[in-house]
């Protein structure tokens, strides 16, 4: 077999025996491509005889085929073009191959670039994409001069019924002009009336990406690119919008309901979803490449233990424990760093409240979803456009204390609040759960002594570290892998308090043995042999606890 590959216009050409080719920019690959747009373990070819085929290993940019993201083992065909970052790559039989061409797989090269500088990613490689476009544009002109939406406002119509008056008038435009001739061949006009639906009363090409659930996050970056993550990888994706109007446009759609604010004296703002999936916005003059969105997306259906188990993040034995700990009243912090998944692992804890408590959640933007009956959110709300009005984090987890709370979840602590929330584990609300950015247990020690005098207290460093070892009892604390996946690193039990020292003991904790060769994580979440201190309290209460949960190797 032939390996031909052209890098910046220059053209190479080497033989291949039998065996497995690993590719990318580390010295040990033997197809080395030393480029800062290739992983260091990018793809693996394997040759037997006639037959090629490569396999992407999950790396930052991707490996495409004639154009098409690889997902799993490709066979490659005589012809087919290999594109990795900015390299093209053919595989043919006894003879050289031509010269690939770089038209063949413009889709991969604005894949791996980001697109070039003078036209947006895509447009080249789907002429049909501008006249969708427009004439989208011109139908959602003629919906606005059709649906008035003050007299609907002032005449007391619900957004359902907006909402169904606005597709009906689209219904009726789009039928128009199929009618007249009009549509440009080739344009579903279906697809037509729901993007143009999509576009005026809710989230635009958004929508799409919000209804697959193999997106986690969407990235928008200005009108034009669009990024997303999926199985814990960064792909562009084919969403657009029209302009920058366009994208600020969804931005007010997603705060307004919630009276917050986004303009040039307030250019970023913290929204969520209606199904709790988190948003934040920036906008110039702060955001340089146009208006900016992230979505964290929430999963559509609540987590329970068993999937955690399925995806690896933990075990039965740790799922038992936390269900314990809950039921015992221990009060729990979870902790991780940025996307590692505390909300969602704060939520699933959640769910081991029995449903006789009331239970009062503190928010900055509401995102937990119990499924208990006796629930009562609150959320904090940002100053007003004259910088009035604000009620933290703090200010709720004040107020809550009188509302009679048998557990208090607050989402987040990231300031003053953690001395209140202290105070209150230490003064009979035991059995609450918050969440701390740290990057170890240890870390979330010195995270609560720092967020404490951020109340403002002059306290000793002995009295704030007294509280936290009185109030806290487990810290679980949870990652984001190398290749994607989250995973509860360790639980962890603060013992007490030795001198001006937190002692803690690990009770499970995840080995990491290695990577595979399709760049998954390899290792064993296990007990460490450790029993919590107070395990006693459990037999006293009547509850059978299965200690082989915390045997050791």
């Amino acid at each position: 077999m032939h390996l031909t590959t052209i890098v910046d216009g220059v053209k190479e050409t080497r033989e291949l025996e039998d065996g497995s080719y690993l590719v990318g920019r580390a010295e040990a690959c033997r197809i080395r491509l030393p480029f800062p747009d290739v992983s260091e373990r990018h793809a693996i070819l394997a040759i037997n005889g006639a037959s090629a085929v490569i396999e992407d290993l999950n790396s930052a940019n991707g490996t495409f085929v004639n154009g098409a993201a690889v997902e799993g083992p490709v066979k490659l065909d005589d012809g087919m073009v290999v594109q990795i970052g900015t390299t093209l790559m053919r595989v043919s039989g006894d003879e050289p191959p031509p010269e690939p061409e770089a038209e063949e797989a413009p889709r991969a090269e604005q894949k791996a670039n980001g697109g070039d500088d003078d036209e947006a990613p895509g447009e080249s490689a789907d002429p049909m994409r501008e006249i969708r476009r427009s004439a989208q544009e011109q139908i959602h002109r003629e919906l606005l001069k059709r649906l008035d939406m003050k007299r609907l406002t002032v005449e007391g119509v619900d957004r359902e019924g907006l909402e169904q008056t606005a597709r009906e008038k689209i219904r009726d435009i789009v039928d128009e002009v199929v009618s007249k001739g009009r549509l440009p061949e080739g344009i579903d006009p279906v697809r037509l009336e729901d993007d143009v639906f999509n576009e005026a009363m809710r989230l635009g090409p958004l929508e799409e990406l919000l209804a697959d659930d193999s997106v986690a996050e969407i990235m928008v970056n200005g009108p034009s690119r669009v990024y997303v993550e999926r199985h814990g990888r960064l792909e562009l994706s084919d969403c657009q919008f029209s302009d920058d109007a366009s994208v600020l446009s969804v931005i007010e759609r997603i705060v307004a309901p919630l009276g917050r604010r986004i303009d040039e004296s307030q250019p970023y703002v913290d929204a969520r979803l209606a199904d709790g999936s988190r948003v934040n916005a920036i906008i110039a003059p702060l955001a340089l490449s146009g208006p900016t969105i992230t979505i964290r997306k929430f999963s559509r259906k609540a987590l329970t233990a068993e999937d955690f188990i399925r995806f690896g993040t933990w075990t039965e034995q740790a799922a038992e424990f936390m269900r314990l700990c809950v039921r015992l009243r221990k009060n729990v912090i979870v902790a991780g760093g940025t996307g590692s998944g505390k909300t969602t692992l704060l939520n699933l804890l959640s769910g081991f409240i029995p449903h006789t408590e009331r239970i009062i959640t503190v928010e900055d933007a509401a995102e937990l979803r119990l499924q208990q009956p006796h629930v009562v959110r609150l959320e904090a709300r940002p100053p007003n456009i004259e910088g009035k009005g604000a009620v933290t984090i703090r200010d709720l987890v004040k107020n809550c204390l009188r509302m009679r709370p048998d557990r208090i979840i607050v989402g987040e602590c990231r300031g003053g609040e953690a001395l209140d929330m202290l105070q209150a584990m230490n003064t009979g609300h035991d059995g609450s759960l918050t969440t701390v950015h740290a990057n170890s247990p240890r870390d979330v020690v010195s995270r609560l002594e720092t967020m404490v005098l951020m109340s403002g207290m002059d306290l000793p460093s002995r009295a704030i570290r007294e509280q936290i070892a009185s109030a806290v009892d487990i810290i679980i604390h949870e990652s984001r892998m190398s290749d994607g996946s989250r995973k509860v690193d360790a639980i962890t039990e603060v013992t007490g308090l030795e001198g001006t020292q937190i002692v803690m003991q690990d009770l499970f904790t995840f080995v990491q043995s290695g990577v595979g060769a399709d760049g998954k994580v390899i290792g064993e979440f296990k007990s460490t042999g450790a029993v919590p201190t107070w395990i006693d309290q459990a037999r006293s209460r009547g509850i059978d606890v299965d200690m082989s949960m915390f045997a050791g190797e």
